[in-house]
């Protein structure tokens, strides 16, 4: 089943790539008591991921935190080495959050993982961004195709924070 507005995300440990070397994020520690904008990607480096979807975030982050949100993430099913180059060559290290959910774990359990092995890609998540006020879902954009990042842009959730 897929989670939809009102409901609260279910517990999970993201890894992320820091200056400090790797640590554990959990929703608790993202989430509670905070409004953050989170938002997926199918995978790190990927086209539309990095070209279109991630800088959206990064060139909006201050019009976001401006009008309340505490913190922005992004969530990918890779592993934490792989989110980590991703935000230092695209220059959101320290931005915004690179969240490794390297098993899937947490894109399964919101049910918006996909199947992408036709693109040799695996298991991976679907493209969607959310606001997370307090650990439940106040917004939710699921992109119909992989390779679109418009309902789920940042323009997007500029109109909904």
């Amino acid at each position: 089943m897929t989670i939809a507005v009102g409901d609260r995300l279910p517990a999970a440990t993201f890894k992320e790539k820091t200056a400090d070397g790797p640590v554990e994020v959990t929703t608790d520690s993202l989430f509670k008591g905070k409004k953050v904008v989170l938002f997926a990607v199918p995978g790190a480096f990927t086209p539309t991921c990095t070209l279109n979807h991630l800088p959206g975030y990064l060139e909006n982050r201050d019009a976001l935190l401006e009008r309340g949100v505490d913190d922005i993430a992004v969530v990918a099913v890779n592993d934490h080495f792989v989110m980590g180059a991703w935000a230092e060559k695209s220059g959101g290290m320290g931005k915004i959050h690179f969240l490794s959910d390297w098993d899937a774990g947490f894109t399964k359990a919101i049910g918006l993982d996909a199947d992408l092995s036709a693109g040799g890609l695996g298991t991976r998540s679907k493209r969607y961004s959310m606001l997370v006020e307090d650990g439940v879902v106040k917004a939710l954009n699921v992109e119909e195709s992989p390779g679109q990042a418009t309902v789920s842009g940042a323009a997007a959730m500029l109109e909904q924070v």
